[in-house]
């Protein structure tokens, strides 16, 4: 094959410009597969990240806080030997704040040189508050309280129970549910919350009593029905009081409920005979924490009900558990057994079980998501029913805020 001049005398060879051609096709396909390559391998690594994210840096501080409170605080009284009701220690973000009730150049001295050496604690502060601040009479001295508080504290002294089918709290779920030998699929939905609207501080972090209000509606539909009726509705109202010492914790609430039935339940072929039931209550619940363990006991009494003529004792109990290490995707594993037995049926009892994973913040008053299946036996918890023996079993998701 000739080869042909160029205009300005240089010889063009085809073969050599096809070759040249091919060489830069090839290095194009070699960018555009490099560049998809690389662009799966980032959307994976992106979904890897959001799957198994590490826990927040907040959530790695407060829990850095919580050990330099109980570990200076065991210092302070082990070895300094200081009374646990003559100072306030408070710790944020690795500062510490030690306020002293009365003043005393020997014991401060002694404490910031014992402290000044502790790893993780950024920096330490005493102060002295004067004599006719903040200085707790007899019965706060007895309970652990300071003197000092605060208006509308963020949580609560004593955890929500995790498997009580009554506990206010957000939540959904789908259940196969069991009554007088038929079974059928519901939907169960609650709206509530505790709000907190004064706490007298303890005289260690975390300690204290807080006076509460709280709220809660619980729904039940039958979604096999034509329009998913509405079975019933149970409404509550409370005023809790809750004390936290240590491991150990108390509520102790007066509250109200009242139970209506749905619309279209009552208007069904064979609609139930409506029962009025509305009562005020009275209730001590204690409770002990232990490893992330959790034992609960206590009992209501019925101060003015309708019907008239319905038993007023009841007991409840239970245990929990709340681990502390990711099980899976950054969910913590919890689990709860709750049981309740009332005089109204004869102390049969009642058992709910609860089991799942939570994520986010595992304190009341944050933010949390839980997942957990749930298991539940006895007469029924819910409205005018509580003469009808059920069980169900299902899911369900409850959010914290």
């Amino acid at each position: 094959m000739s080869k042909d001049a160029g205009p300005i005398g240089l010889t063009f060879d085809p073969l050599i410009c096809v070759k040249k051609t091919e060489d830069e096709m090839t290095m194009l396909m070699r960018i555009t597969t490099c560049l998809k390559v690389t662009g799966r391998l980032c959307a994976a690594a992106l979904c890897l990240m959001l799957l198994f994210a590490s826990p927040p840096a907040v959530a790695a501080d407060s829990a850095g806080d919580e050990f330099l409170t109980g570990y200076i605080a065991s210092i302070l009284e082990r070895d300094l030997h200081w009374e646990r009701d003559s100072y306030i220690l408070k710790i944020v973000n690795g500062v510490a704040t030690i306020t002293l009730f009365k003043d005393d150049p020997v014991r401060r001295e002694a404490a910031e040189k014992q402290l000044r050496t502790i790893d993780g604690l950024q920096e330490v502060s005493i102060v002295v508050e004067p004599a006719d601040r903040g200085k707790p009479g007899a019965v706060s001295r007895v309970m652990g309280l300071t003197g000092e508080g605060k208006v509308f504290p963020v949580g609560d002294l004593f955890r929500p129970l995790l498997a009580d089918p009554k506990q206010p709290q957000f939540f959904v779920s789908i259940n196969r549910f069991k009554s007088s030998g038929v079974r059928y699929t519901v939907a169960s939905v609650g709206f509530g919350e505790t709000f907190g609207m004064y706490r007298f501080f303890g005289s260690r972090e975390g300690d204290g009593l807080q006076l509460n209000v709280e709220g809660a509606l619980f729904a039940r539909f039958n979604l096999e029905a034509p329009s998913h009726d509405l079975i019933n509705a149970d409404y509550t109202i409370g005023i809790p009081a809750t004390y936290r010492y240590g491991d150990n914790s108390l509520r102790f609430r007066i509250h109200h409920q009242s139970s209506h039935l749905g619309d279209e339940f009552l208007q069904s072929v064979n609609p139930p005979e409506r029962i009025n039931l509305s009562y005020e209550a009275i209730e001590l619940i204690y409770s002990r924490e232990w490893h992330g363990w959790r034992v609960y006991g206590g009992g209501e009494y019925l101060i003015h009900k309708e019907p008239a003529d319905l038993k007023p004792m009841s007991s409840h109990w239970g245990i929990e558990y709340r681990g502390s290490k990711p099980l899976v995707w950054n969910g913590r594993p919890i689990g709860g057994v709750d049981m309740k037995s009332f005089e109204e049926n004869k102390w049969a009892i009642d058992t709910s079980v609860k089991a799942g994973l939570e994520f986010g913040q595992p304190n009341p008053g944050q933010r949390r998501l839980r997942l957990m299946a749930e298991w539940y036996k006895g007469f029924d918890p819910r409205g005018q029913f509580y003469n009808n023996k059920v069980d169900y079993y299902g899911l369900g998701v409850s959010l914290g805020f």
